[in-house]
């Protein structure tokens, strides 16, 4: 029997692949396993209960796994299925079903927003006639911060988005940029003005259905096992478990629970234009445009990781942070509720992403588990991120410690209060914060913030009173009362917010 020349060469070079494949295929098991090792020993370091993290590439999730566990001090681990809260990284989806709006013709990211929701109205009625819907989801109305409106209040999304009327712009339209999670509430609004269907009900039909994404709820309500974490804080020096934010008024800013499962899932439909094995959820050009950098963020709305990282430039898109690393363009969101934090990192010329999940306040090991990724998986470097952002997070909190000290020392010692107390009590309203009650008990006033909060306050000084809310785990709260020249009460300034004494007729 003949054996031809080019038989053998042909096997010679099958042979060479084979261990070309083989060689590379354990120099990725041996990235993935050192990389989950890295992982536990970050989450240790940073004191995190529970995480999960997934990784994507090439369109394959090539790694997830959970760890630690759900709730400091019992035994039931952090598993791929553990429900997280996804909180920001939520807008992305939000925008995708904006997008597939766009797709059917139904709507325009340029169409102003008072063609569909001409209810929605802002303090400035020539904002509430120029914005467009791209407004809603780059940060750049010019209204300020009002997570008030959900965090110290329980009323329904549409009446929060009734009250920003009566909220003050900070600047200009498209001047500058403020993360402002109530304008994508109003884009929850559009998609169900335009389809029809509660944005729960879209996201549902329209995002994790297709993508088989079984462990996914819109909203908190909506979870029907207990396989989900407990967020947790540190209070006095120690950790522990905390309650859960309301967050389903502001559900297509940040609702969304999910399990590190089907986070892959998402991943990989996003890094690969929005495709899936049923077809795509965008066109490519709607897909685009989400990407596209829109606004440039000023650093101080950035996290302190950017002091060490250095990026040339940071923009936002359309619910995507992005900014330069190692020459490449990266997409990405934080997610963060009390006691709950995510990460959704996208490298997407090298098809690359990381999706973290935690359920500590503010364990900033995520962006550690980011740019450790990056290198590992794609640019190179052997730099120990989490290493390198410890201290900085260290030093801001003992930075955040020593501020309280100073305020604490700034007490001036042996005044009274200008009334009896009794005189601070009653009923206290401002039509954009809403009602504030306050109550004597002994000798301390209770204040009851729209029934919904509620704090303990001892006299401070002067008409300063201080003290801890009834959730121990958002600290103590201020309210300063200011008389009027009759030296009855006249207003309180509670936490930054103002409020009128209702006067007895």
């Amino acid at each position: 029997m003949k054996i031809s020349i080019n038989t053998i060469f042909c096997s010679l070079i099958f042979s060479v692949s084979l261990f070309a494949q083989s060689k590379e295929q354990k120099l990725q098991e041996q990235k993935l396993k050192d990389f989950d090792a890295y992982i536990e020993k970050a989450r240790v370091d940073w004191r995190a209960p529970g995480m999960a993290v997934a990784l994507v590439k090439d369109g394959k999730v090539i790694f997830k796994k959970g760890y630690g566990v759900r709730e400091i001090g019992k035994e039931d681990e952090v598993d791929t299925e553990t429900l997280f809260a996804c909180a920001s990284t939520t807008k992305a989806m939000t925008v995708t079903c904006l997008g597939m709006l766009v797709d059917e013709g139904k709507l325009k990211w340029d169409d102003l927003v008072i063609t569909h929701l001409p209810e929605y109205q802002l303090y400035d009625p020539a904002v509430t006639r120029e914005l467009r819907i791209r407004d809603l989801l780059t940060h750049s109305s010019g209204v300020g911060n009002t997570d008030f409106l959900w965090a110290m209040m329980d009323v329904p999304a549409k009446e929060i988005l009734n009250r920003m009327r009566l909220a003050k712009p900070s600047y200009s339209l498209r001047a500058s940029f403020i993360y402002q999670n109530v304008f994508y509430v109003a884009a929850g609004q559009v998609i169900e003005k335009v389809s029809g269907k509660p944005w729960e009900v879209f996201i549902q039909e329209r995002i994790f259905t297709p993508l088989g994404m079984t462990r996914t709820a819109p909203k908190s309500k909506y979870i029907k096992d207990n396989n989900r974490v407990k967020p947790h804080d540190e209070v006095d020096k120690k950790i522990k478990a905390i309650g859960y934010t309301k967050d389903d008024e502001i559900g297509p800013a940040g609702s969304v629970w999910s399990s590190i499962d089907d986070m892959g899932k998402w991943m990989a439909c996003m890094l690969d234009s929005s495709k899936y094995a049923g077809g795509r959820l965008l066109k490519p050009t709607t897909w685009a445009e989400m990407f596209k950098p829109t606004v440039l963020v000023p650093a101080n709305e950035f996290y302190p990781t950017m002091k060490i990282i250095k990026p040339n430039w940071t923009t936002y898109g359309f619910g995507w942070f992005q900014h330069d690393y190692k020459g490449e363009k990266i997409n990405y969101h934080t997610g963060s509720l009390s006691g709950l934090t995510a990460m959704h990192a996208q490298l997407p010329d090298q098809k690359l992403g990381i999706y973290v999940f935690g359920n500590f306040d503010h364990a900033e090991v995520r962006h550690a588990l980011v740019y450790k990724a990056f290198d590992v998986f794609a640019l190179g470097g052997t730099t120990d991120w989490s290493q390198k952002f410890l201290p900085l997070y260290t030093d801001i909190k003992a930075k955040n410690e020593k501020e309280l000290k100073d305020f604490e020392a700034k007490r001036v010692l042996n005044t009274s209060p200008s009334l009896p107390l009794v005189d601070y009590t009653g009923k206290y309203t401002d039509p954009l914060y809403g009602d504030l009650q306050i109550t004597l008990s002994e000798n301390n006033l209770t204040v009851n913030i729209n029934n919904f909060e509620k704090a303990s306050l001892q006299h401070w000084h002067y008409n300063t009173f201080r003290g801890p809310y009834e959730k121990d785990w958002y600290g103590k709260a201020v309210a300063n009362f200011i008389l009027e020249i009759n030296g009855k009460v006249q207003k309180v300034e509670f936490e930054g917010m103002g409020f009128t004494k209702v006067q007895p007729k």
